[in-house]
């Protein structure tokens, strides 16, 4: 409602240097809301973030308090919306609580304002859920007549796409749906909320600092939240120094099915999770995808096995939505229905060859199991996707220490790698760990990634990949995966 919160005083904690708290401000103060934007970053490195909001602040509508928190601003508003990856035990929360304040998130305030939660798909994982967000979004708005996708984090927009001719509308005169695409792929749907429909469907990648959120809260009267289709990639140790321990992730992780009613769906990926064995009950019912991945179904321009398993829970998930919308899809469409899909930037992104190397750009893999998932990609097949056997491939690792065991990741690429090169807070007991394991490859201690691209530049051969997989977070040299990435490229690129 546009006087929603007239009136109100709002503490949004968390501008971030890409925008992270933009929309959910714009969103407030469209509704009348008084907003106090809190970060503890400097002015000087949030300027873009700032520049966006300028219209609001120059109105008086918004107030910065950069450089640092102040008590006062989470003990004297009336809410407080929260950036997902601040540990709920964080003191300033801790204030808010203790003074009665609700605190929520972006993500709870779109979920609790969504026209329709039958038209929510949610999916979750330790990796592959960007992959498998987009991959939806991709396919629904294909196959959905004249609907087009309105997709926030991908390319920004919502404009209508062609009609496509093979699937004509079954309610003619009627609005078609739409699929729109958010969440922790990027972008804020908050903005877009009074042009989501009830029939549109609402693709979200929920992480676990989201899901976490998403639990029932007395103290606020919320009832927790799951989507009507679920659909989850994988569980592997993944963001322990935010949860605590192995059990906390994964209780997080299970909240994307614990609020399911009956009649809504889970996909799991073959052979399911055992984490999620015991979510069958009166209200809701499990459905494991039961797929073996088979390479000729789909024609991917994405590498990797574990992007065909993608393939098949995202094309599981869009059947179920579009069959629910009266919606069919032509099965002799389904082999290239993602053969134009182009992946994700900083998920196996393909830089270039140059001198007969390939170099590949998996910045976003933050995890062990996403590394090794990345390196079975070329050396599933002796070489990889479409590649001649014997390839090499040349692994750069290492970064933020999340708390992951990475020795069994160190272990593996010895063995399978042509070449490991380790980089940031956690090179040196990766390096340690593949040098006890066994295995041909070399193990070379970089410390940066200038240096690891000096020593790769030292040691390939035509024929060879460059892989930047580093299993881990990246806070430790870099802001975030994505300028780990472009740096990356730009090592690549530089001297070309």
């Amino acid at each position: 409602m546009p006087g929603e919160f007239e009136g109100q005083r709002v503490t949004v904690m968390g501008l971030g240097r890409f925008g992270g708290g933009v929309g959910v401000t714009r969103f407030l103060c469209a509704r009348g809301a008084d907003v106090l934007v809190t970060d503890q970053s400097p002015a000087d490195q949030l300027a873009d973030s700032v520049a966006k909001l300028r219209p609001l602040i120059d109105a008086g509508q918004v107030t910065l308090r950069l450089g640092e928190h102040n008590v006062s601003d989470f003990t004297t508003c009336e809410m407080v919306v929260v950036n997902p990856a601040v540990p709920p035990g964080n003191r300033f929360l801790r204030a808010a609580k203790a003074a009665g304040i609700p605190v929520t998130t972006e993500v709870r305030l779109l979920v609790e304002r969504l026209p329709n939660r039958l038209r929510t798909i949610g999916v979750t994982g330790s990796a592959g859920k960007s992959t498998v967000t987009a991959m939806i979004g991709h396919v629904l708005g294909k196959f959905f007549s004249g609907a087009g996708s309105g997709v926030s984090g991908l390319d920004g927009t919502d404009s209508p796409k062609p009609t496509d001719p093979r699937n004509p509308d079954p309610r003619p005169g009627t609005r078609n749906p739409k699929a729109w695409v958010g969440g922790n792929i990027g972008g804020s749907l908050l903005e877009h909320l009074d042009a989501i429909g009830p029939d549109d469907w609402v693709v979200l990648e929920l992480s676990s600092f989201m899901l976490e959120r998403l639990r029932a809260d007395e103290a606020t009267g919320f009832p927790g939240w799951s989507p009507h289709i679920a659909v989850v990639t994988n569980i592997s140790e993944n963001h322990l120094d935010w949860h605590g321990s192995m059990e906390a992730y994964v209780a997080a992780k299970q909240v994307i099915s614990r609020y399911q009613q009956q009649g809504d769906i889970v996909y799991l990926p073959p052979g399911g999770i055992k984490a999620f064995d015991g979510i069958r009950s009166k209200k809701a019912y499990s459905r494991r995808s039961t797929y073996v991945p088979q390479p000729e179904v789909f024609r991917l321009s994405v590498p990797g096995r574990h992007n065909r398993l993608n393939a098949h829970l995202a094309y599981s998930a869009a059947w179920f939505a579009c069959k629910e919308t009266s919606h069919l899809i032509d099965r002799e469409a389904k082999r290239e229905m993602l053969a134009d899909f182009p992946g994700l930037p900083h998920r196996l992104q393909f830089v270039g060859e140059f001198d007969g190397v390939k170099f590949y750009n998996d910045s976003k893999c933050t995890t062990p199991a996403a590394a090794r998932l990345a390196v079975e990609a070329f050396v599933e097949s002796g070489g990889g996707e479409g590649g001649p056997p014997g390839v090499g491939v040349h692994l750069i690792l290492g970064g933020y220490d999340k708390g992951s065991d990475l020795a069994p990741l160190a272990g593996y690429a010895r063995s399978r790698c042509r070449a490991v090169y380790t980089i940031g807070a956690t090179g040196d007991a990766v390096a340690l760990a593949a040098e006890a394991a066994a295995g041909g490859a070399a193990v070379v201690r970089c410390g940066t990634l200038e240096r690891a691209m000096e020593a790769v530049g030292e040691r390939v051969v035509a024929g060879d990949v460059v892989l930047l997989s580093p299993g881990c977070a990246s806070w430790d040299q870099f802001e975030n995966y994505e300028r780990r990435g472009e740096r990356f490229i730009e090592l690549v690129r530089g001297d070309r």
